[in-house]
């Protein structure tokens, strides 16, 4: 599976439009477009932010891996959770290179400073 195919199944699973995933990762819904159909490429810089923002390796996100490995899944679902509170979102950007753990004892911290733990 090529990069576009691989972005446009990633945006589906996550119920994610070319206009939102261009505001979550700074740049037009028109760039999101030409990716998806192939008429231009992401610069390297857009691939770590891409595959940060879905949780999967940069591997996977180019094609070059075809495994979706769970720890990734898990990833996926943790960003997901920061991304739908707006209190957690400023950890979304330190989040992008944490491992499942990391991001757990994040939101634990801010949990416990909001006394919810």
């Amino acid at each position: 599976m090529q990069f576009a195919e691989r972005l446009q199944s990633l945006m589906a699973q996550r119920g994610v439009s070319n206009y939102r995933l261009s505001k979550e990762i700074g740049c037009s819904p028109t760039t999101v477009g030409y990716w998806l159909t192939g008429k231009s490429a992401p610069t390297s810089e857009y691939v770590q932010t891409l595959a940060g923002y879905f949780g999967v390796s940069t591997d996977y996100l180019m094609g070059s891996d075809d495994t979706d490995t769970a720890e990734n899944d898990e990833m996926a679902e943790l960003l997901e959770e920061i991304r739908k509170n707006p209190e957690l979102r400023t950890l979304f950007s330190i989040s992008k290179r944490a491992t499942p753990e990391e991001v757990r004892q994040y939101i634990r911290l801010i949990k416990a400073l909001r006394g919810e733990e």
